[in-house]
């Protein structure tokens, strides 16, 4: 197997100073161990099961009123098994067992000035909505809802619903009203959480209307609580049950949170799939386990720290927001930013980056990629000096933006691309501090994640694709999913392909030198022309090369009882497809891949789909060009370029 460009390691003074080498450390003194190494640890974490997540319950300092009699029931039954049983624990008390004066917020909105919250008043906030709720009748198991921006008072809504014992739900305000009630209608919320409006691009959003129609669909809803953002003093009248944050906050002084001890597995969240073939899974997640993945990566993978400035650019409505939240239980300062990365110029998040001292830099894969291509360069124009590591995912990041971030935004930091998902609130690969990076791979697999490559005979296997398992259970599971009494939901969409094993959707494959993992794209949107499995990033990697192609997606039609592939290219200004650049695209597809790669039909557009968090869209035009229906529109952040992709005469049909 070749070993991919190296392109940072860390020094031995780095790695011995890390959370990991001394949890590493740990493992050694209690069991006796002479662990040295990330593979080592990685492998005793996934053969010791019960032993890695009780030790790391300790060496997290879970703070639960009852201790947990068994950490787990059985490692190796998927769907069913039981984490922690006879534990008693709040999340939302972990992550505020800070009190103090150091910074626990920083929040700017798009063109707003900048404020922050000390830890003692975030723990303040929390203990007025928390009475506030309580005095409206939320109880444990009741929904709480927020249709909000990434804003203090969003954490604050949700940590006070959590001390309730209350389940807490996100949206962002750009989802139309159908994708919330997608959402929302299935969960039914007994409060919902917004604000007045929100700011984007240089222009405001009002949200108020949108929320009166989403009402009318929503009749359980027995209070609205809005937060003045866009306004000081928004107008309520046309909003049922509505009352302003401010009002609603203002007959509770603070006080100690009576925070509601629950089992390890009451659910905390439930989140949501994307929902682009279907009505969203409505995906239930549990305290212990939440907090315990969460945790895991935060201190251990990001080593994670209290000095640490921690900033994920994110919306409400994607699972790196629950993510970046976690941090508040290591005690770091959290960057909270709402608005478009992109306004006024490129500079904006860096610019604040800078402001604010961040260490930590958190975006998608194509934030990355469109720097790239509008020739910014981060480190050129702002002081970068504190920032030790970016994390990138949404997507496969290409060796091309791996090379970019070393070269314009830092040499000296750790690029970690990391890949999980909503479905378990985190990652199965991701940094490490421990491990060199290398060019278009992630580093490694999550501690205490059996994560192995698949091949269709279910055998693990190492420099080839596979589908990405994971062959033992762990804690963030979904315990449920929402209305789904028989589970059948539950099992049909991870263990009905490899029984008993999760398989994941994700099509990656090992290095056997480095153990890195290489994200190929989502396996249901592979291509099989001639029977043979292609990876859909091999191709958009292929293409940058290409300078002419802005952006791409490649599908797969069924053709004459095959598969060929059909590829959709933007292209850049002042650019046209003609058989000279369709030979250059073809020519560069065949020399970076293979003949099997090469696209049967190139076909130009002026948009690629993309959903609201910034994923290429892959199914959505496979459907469109299939003549099938894509059912839920919501979930995309450009929908109607999806009519470009209809009944095209290119593909016979």
């Amino acid at each position: 197997m070749n070993v991919p460009k190296e392109l940072w390691r860390p020094s031995e003074a780095f790695v011995r100073n890390s959370n990991m080498f001394r949890f590493m450390a740990t493992i050694n003194e209690r069991y006796g161990l002479s662990l040295s190494d990330y593979q080592q640890l990685w492998q005793w974490s996934v053969d010791h099961i019960p032993e890695f997540w009780g030790l790391f319950w300790e060496f997290a300092g879970i703070i639960a009123s009852k201790p947990y009699s068994e950490v787990v029931s059985d490692p190796y039954q998927m769907p069913g098994a039981k984490w922690f049983a006879g534990a008693e624990l709040n999340f939302a008390e972990n992550l505020l067992r800070f009190r103090d004066d150091r910074t626990a917020l920083i929040f700017q909105g798009e063109g707003q000035p900048r404020i922050s919250l000390t830890y003692r008043q975030l723990y303040a906030e929390v203990s007025r909505a928390a009475q506030a709720l309580a005095a409206a009748g939320v109880k444990k198991g009741d929904r709480v809802a927020g249709f909000m921006p990434n804003m203090p008072q969003t954490i604050i809504a949700m940590l006070a619903a959590v001390s309730l014992g209350a389940i807490w739900s996100s949206s962002s305000p750009d989802f139309g009203i159908k994708g919330v009630l997608d959402r929302f209608g299935q969960i039914e919320p007994k409060v919902l959480f917004t604000a007045d409006g929100y700011f984007y691009n240089g222009k405001t959003f009002d949200s108020l209307e949108r929320v009166s129609g989403i009402l009318q669909q929503l009749p359980m809803v027995e209070k609205v609580v809005v937060v003045g953002y866009t306004k000081a003093d928004p107008d309520l009248a046309k909003v049922p049950n509505a009352i302003s944050w401010n009002d609603f906050l203002s007959p509770y002084p603070a006080k100690e949170v009576a925070f509601v001890q629950v089992p390890a597995e009451h659910p905390l969240y439930i989140m949501y799939s994307s929902g682009t073939t279907g009505k969203p899974k409505c995906m239930v997640q549990s305290h212990a386990g939440i907090l315990l993945n969460q945790l895991k990566e935060h201190l251990l993978h990001c080593d994670l720290r209290r000095q640490d400035v921690l900033f994920y650019f994110t919306t409400c409505g994607w699972m790196m927001w629950n993510w970046l939240t976690c941090g508040l239980g290591v005690g770091a300062t959290l960057v909270l930013y709402d608005g478009s990365p992109f306004f006024p110029g490129p500079q904006v998040l860096w610019e604040l980056a800078e402001a604010v001292g961040m260490t930590i830099f958190g975006t998608s894969a194509r934030y990355i990629s469109a720097l790239d291509e509008g020739g910014f360069s981060p480190r050129r124009h702002c002081n970068l000096d504190p920032l030790r590591m970016v994390c990138s995912t949404g997507s496969p990041l290409s060796v091309k933006s791996f090379e970019f971030a070393y070269r314009e935004i830092k040499a000296d930091m750790q690029l970690a691309s990391i890949s999980g998902g909503t479905d378990l609130n985190g990652c199965f690969a991701l940094g490490n501090p421990m491990l060199p990076v290398h060019a278009g791979e992630l580093q490694g697999p999550g501690l205490g994640l059996k994560v192995l490559a698949y091949n269709d005979a279910g055998q693990p296997v190492m420099d080839e694709t596979g589908e990405l398992v994971c062959a033992a259970a762990f804690p963030s599971m979904p315990v449920y999913f929402w209305n789904d009494p028989d589970g059948q939901r539950y099992h049909s969409a991870y263990f009905t392909k490899f029984p008993g094993v999760w398989t994941h959707g994700d099509f990656i494959s090992i290095n056997s030198v480095t153990r890195g993992i290489t994200i190929y794209g989502r396996s249901d949107a592979t291509l099989n022309p001639g029977g043979v499995r292609i990876g859909t990033a091999d191709i958009y990697t292929a293409l940058e090369a290409v300078e002419e192609v802005a952006d791409s997606v490649v599908v797969g039609q069924k053709w004459q009882d095959d598969v060929r592939v059909v590829l959709f290219v933007t292209l850049a200004e002042g650019r046209k497809l003609d058989d000279g650049l369709v030979k250059k695209i073809k020519t560069a597809i065949r020399n970076a891949c293979s003949p099997r790669h090469v696209p049967a039909k190139v076909i130009q557009v002026d948009q690629i789909p993309y959903t609201i968090n910034m994923k290429k869209v892959e199914l959505a035009v496979r459907n469109v060009i299939h003549g099938e229906p894509v059912t839920n529109r919501d979930a995309l952040a450009n929908p109607d370029c999806l009519s470009q992709y209809e009944c095209l005469e290119e593909l016979g049909r």
